[in-house]
């Protein structure tokens, strides 16, 4: 079926739309550009190499000879290289964020810490500096010429013009003429396709060489997982803390106050009738026991002692209070980070508290100790043991309490005892 005028209108308005999207010229042109610049940086560092090689061989191989050849070429040759590489590769992907506005992350770098003599050779073992060179020479070369041929395409009426200005007439020369005109044309309406496609194989050998590969990007997406996670405990811990301080300052004030002009009026007012007098006393009471809970849950959001005096003290704390003896030893020389150390005494607070309810044992023991960057904690008792992670829901709380700042817990619970719980956590979660 032949095509009616509407489809010619719009293939028409498709061209024109295509030609007025000036970023895929915009890219190539500049893409002729970096790669002038890359061919000048690489060639004039390629010169030296061979400089300073021809002076080995050509001249007299003295001392100074030997010296200029190998700090050239062993080591400011690779050096610099892995400079051009690195700052090419952010202006490569400046042009594509510029341009196109297309944003190609940066691949990791290799790990910066060790002497700093070995981070070029670190550098250079990594694949993405392999990666971004094999980018720089491939724009030396495809990315050059696909910018060429695009200019050569939107310039091709130029020089048909110039041709028929001058050779116009009868004979070959007329018809030499109009098939130029006929080619520039092509080329002419060609254009906008040919910039679009350099355009997009540009931007595809540029996010697969310039940016990180897969293993590097979920590399990065797990650190930036974990710096978020981190930065939601903290922000949890800090929220803990200041519920803490508001309810210790406000509402536990409160009914201190309470409690104590309840009972001063108890002991005043003995003499009142016996409704009234029944009416104080549970008053008092209540309000005795809605203080005492308001403690516990002021202990349980955030115990003020572990600020205070550290790690040691508020564990003592738990110990003096457990139902049953506990031999509590705490070996921490240097002190954790607020939200480690808050981890460590919610765990051994919940696993004295499981011993208590479930474990039937005598007597229990807790030991903290810190080694290097981790702080080890176990807690252990004499009772009837069989306790699992899959037993019930507190031990899987604990593990998932120290599993979000990266610990790990472990059970230790044969049936019959002895059971022993061992969380590790990072001092500097």
């Amino acid at each position: 079926m032949a095509a009616g005028p509407g489809a010619a209108y719009r293939e028409a308005m498709s061209w024109r739309e295509t030609a007025r999207d000036w970023r895929p010229t915009a890219l190539a042109l500049a893409g002729v550009v970096a790669g002038a610049v890359t061919a000048t940086v690489v060639g004039g560092l390629v010169l030296g190499w061979l400089a300073a090689t021809w002076s080995l061989l050509d001249g007299p191989t003295g001392a100074w000879e030997l010296a200029w050849f190998y700090v050239v070429v062993t080591l400011a040759g690779p050096v610099l290289l892995l400079w051009a590489t690195q700052g090419l590769g952010a202006l490569q992907r400046a042009r594509f964020r510029v341009v196109l506005g297309a944003e190609i992350v940066a691949p990791p770098r290799a790990a910066g810490g060790g002497w700093p003599l070995l981070r070029p050779v670190r550098a250079w073992r990594a694949p993405a500096t392999w990666r971004q060179l094999g980018y720089h020479l491939l724009a030396m070369t495809g990315g050059t010429a696909g910018g060429l041929l695009v200019a050569a395409c939107w310039s091709a009426p130029l020089p048909a013009v110039a041709y028929l200005a001058g050779r116009w007439g009868d004979g070959p020369g007329a018809a030499a003429g109009l098939g130029l005109v006929a080619l520039s044309a092509a080329l002419l309406l060609a254009a906008p396709w040919v910039a679009r496609a350099v355009a997009r194989a540009d931007e595809a050998a540029g996010r697969v060489l310039l940016g990180p590969s897969r293993s590097e990007e979920l590399a990065l997406r797990v650190e930036a997982l974990a710096r978020s996670r981190a930065e939601i405990v903290a922000a949890t811990d800090a929220e803990r803390r200041r519920i803490e301080r508001d309810l210790h300052d406000g509402a536990q004030r409160r009914l201190v106050s309470l409690a104590m002009q309840l009972g001063m009026a108890r002991a005043s007012l003995a003499d009142t009738p016996e409704p009234v007098r029944q009416v104080i006393e549970q008053a008092h009471e209540e309000a005795t026991e809605a203080l005492a809970e308001l403690r516990q849950l002021v202990r349980g959001l955030h115990p003020a002692v572990l600020d205070d005096r550290g790690l040691d003290a508020a564990l003592s704390g738990i110990a003096a209070n457990a139902p049953l003896p506990v031999r509590l030893r705490v070996d921490v020389p240097a002190r954790c980070s607020p939200a480690i150390e808050a981890v460590a005494y919610f765990v051994v607070s919940e696993a004295l508290t499981n011993v208590t309810k479930h474990a039937g044992a005598g007597q229990a023991e807790v030991t903290v100790e810190r080694a290097g960057d981790r702080l080890r904690v176990v807690v252990a008792d004499d009772g009837r043991g069989g306790a699992t992670l899959a037993g019930g829901t507190g031990l899987r709380g604990l593990a998932q309490r120290a599993a979000a700042v990266d610990g790990t817990l472990t059970v230790d619970s044969p049936p019959g005892g002895p059971t022993a719980i061992t969380v590790e956590l990072p001092c500097e979660s």
